[in-house]
């Protein structure tokens, strides 16, 4: 398959540095919020760090990614790899709190254990800047979010490993073990910014080679602002507001929040901890692969083909929020991880449906600012819930209080599938059935 794909050395460097930049998120996803309990944060203070780093990564990402275009997609790529190199050295040496959330908040640090920052974006234009065959476009987003989850995978599984050798046939403290982590994150950003030196000006927007940054600046502003038709921003603001349900839901199960909940619930061990994750991201990881390997320009999939986006949306996002709200209900570790596992096996399922939608509902020259209003808004729901996982997790007892996140998330996601599933299909089944009987009279 990748010779297929005919990949340039700038394309494959590209891979290199998202298999690092996910591995190091996977590796701080399992560490993270042990390792602020380890020096003395509460659950509260950890919870408004990280809303704060959350928020700023919001406000952060938005600067770098509507100015790369204009001062070079290259450097923001350079610049936002040495903001992670900042984060990591200052959580891995300071213990101060309003320090680690200054520097949280203006660097890259990831509590979600998945893409923050600028990256992601930037690296999928790049990605697509030679390429016109939408098909091929397909392939290499396949290739490339697969890799992402394979990569945070193995992130999680040695990061638990290294932290068992270093505390069990080391002597090291725990403690020292976590720093060991964040000083490898903080070694990633270095590395990701050496290769970033290494990309031809081809991945830069053509634009960019041909013409003054006046001129890129004035293209830049009228596609950023592109809603024109009423109808697109009603159906935008009805997204906005069923999307925001469904991050919020989302930011009380971050996969740092999913590993102290089991770390304090089953006092499993780092290493044990590091496995589950790397499953629970292997499965994402083969289910990623096998629907958008096969998705279109705008990632449709058979099934969006054979039900339809909304449909799709609700079929394979409900059952992962029943699953999800179950897990802590369960009696025993080994039924909370199963259901940890089903509930990851398909909770992504939901994605290229959802996508499709969102470009299909408006017209074509709208796609690039609903896509980029959609995603603001859910960075904004997933940035707010953390700081209310704080107060439920100093239930000292761990019981109903320390689970509650599991089940508040669950049943939002179930709200907004409901909801979405009334909103527009329905509604549209009820417009397309007037539509039928007023044809029927008319005959």
């Amino acid at each position: 398959m990748w010779k297929d794909l005919n990949l340039t050395n700038d394309d494959l460097i590209l891979f290199a540095t998202r298999f690092i930049r996910l591995f190091s998120y996977g590796m701080l996803s399992v560490t993270l919020i042990l390792y602020l309990t380890e020096i003395g944060f509460s659950q509260v203070n950890i919870g408004t760090l990280f809303t704060s780093i959350l928020i700023g990564d919001i406000i952060l990402t938005l600067f770098l990614t509507t100015t790369a275009d204009i001062l070079g997609r290259r450097n923001i790529l350079i610049v936002g790899s040495l903001l992670k190199l900042f984060a990591g050295i200052v959580f891995a040496f300071v213990y101060n709190y309003y320090a680690l959330l200054i520097a949280g908040t203006i660097g890259i640090i990831s509590p979600t254990g998945g893409e923050i920052g600028p990256f992601l974006s930037i690296e999928q234009a790049c990605l697509t800047e030679q390429v016109k065959d939408n098909g091929k476009v397909a392939k290499i987003f396949s290739l490339y979010h697969a890799c992402g989850y394979i990569s945070t995978a193995f992130g999680t599984f040695l990061s638990g490993f290294i932290i068992r050798i270093m505390t069990h046939h080391y002597s090291f403290t725990t403690l020292n073990a976590y720093r060991i982590i964040l000083l490898h994150y903080a070694l990633f950003g270095l590395i990701k910014a050496l290769m970033y030196l290494t990309l031809t000006s081809k991945i830069e927007v053509t634009p960019l080679r041909q013409s003054t940054k006046e001129e890129i600046s004035t293209k830049w502003y009228s596609k950023k602002f592109g809603l024109r038709l009423y109808e697109s921003k009603i159906t935008v603001i009805k997204l906005c507001c069923l999307f925001i349900i469904d991050s919020f839901a989302g930011g009380f199960v971050l996969q740092t929040i999913i590993v102290y909940w089991f770390h304090e619930t089953f006092k499993m061990d780092t290493d044990k901890l590091g496995i589950m994750m790397m499953l629970a991201n292997v499965v994402s990881g083969i289910s990623e692969y096998e629907r958008l390997s096969i998705s279109s320009a705008v990632c449709a999939t058979p099934l969006v083909s054979k039900f339809g986006a909304i449909k799709t949306m609700v079929i394979t996002h409900f059952p992962s929020n029943i699953f999800l709200l179950l897990i802590p209900l369960m009696p025993t570790k080994l039924w909370a991880i199963t259901l940890l596992l089903l509930r990851f096996s398909i909770s992504q399922m939901d994605v290229p449906a959802r996508q499709t939608f969102v470009m299909t509902s408006v017209e074509a020259d709208e796609r690039s600012a609903a896509g980029g209003i959609t995603n603001l808004v859910r960075s904004i729901g997933l940035s707010i819930s953390p700081l209310f996982v704080g107060y439920s997790m100093k239930d000292p007892y761990k019981k109903f209080l320390f689970g509650l996140p599991f089940i508040i998330s669950g049943l939002l996601k179930c709200l907004y599938d409901i909801l979405l599933f009334l909103i527009f299909y329905v509604k549209k089944r009820r417009i397309e059935i007037t539509n039928e009987n007023s044809l029927n009279n008319l005959m």
